[in-house]
């Protein structure tokens, strides 16, 4: 009985569902992220790199579900495959920069307040306080439910990646 409910359960996520609802939460996944940074949540290095897995992810869902409503099930399923990894590194990525904001190891120089190169005179000093704006990697700008939007894609990024993974399983052909 349990192997039937789970070769039932496995069968309801076809390559199409599975790359239509990767392809909806990481574009809604994206989004949030440019609207909070439109009402003033400046993203910091990581946080910009972090958006790469969802640049690419985006289109590559969108092409695996078109793959699979065209029936090539066969490309659809290195498509979802090539998705889980994406976003199995961006799980981890996102897991990186939490630990670098809870402190539990240092971040890159470039954003987690290292002291940069000196100023050659106080004029040059002021004139770089008034132009640069460095975003801590380290400091969370916004929590929700206890976990900073790092963390967030952390746990967002493994959603899609087990989607992702369960859709490309379903994709193989019967044996």
């Amino acid at each position: 009985m349990s192997t039937m409910t789970s070769h039932t359960a496995t069968r309801r996520i076809t390559p199409v569902r599975a790359a239509l609802a990767t392809l909806a939460l990481a574009f809604a996944t994206i989004a949030g992220a440019w609207i909070f940074e439109a009402y003033g949540y400046l993203p910091c290095e990581l946080c910009l790199q972090q958006r790469w897995a969802y640049y690419a992810g985006v289109p590559l869902a969108a092409l695996s579900a078109a793959l699979a409503l065209a029936g090539k099930n066969g490309p659809a399923r290195l498509g979802l495959s090539l998705l889980a990894v994406l976003f199995f590194g961006s799980a981890i990525f996102g897991a990186y920069h939490a630990g670098v904001e809870w402190g539990f190891w240092p971040g890159p120089s470039g954003c987690t307040g290292a002291a940069g190169a000196a100023a050659p005179s106080m004029d040059a000093f002021l004139s770089q306080l008034q132009t640069v704006k460095v975003v801590r990697c380290d400091q969370v700008a916004i929590r929700i439910l206890g976990l900073s939007l790092a963390g967030w894609n952390a746990i967002v990024s493994a959603a899609i990646c087990g989607l992702s993974l369960l859709g490309a399983r379903s994709a193989r052909p019967a044996a």
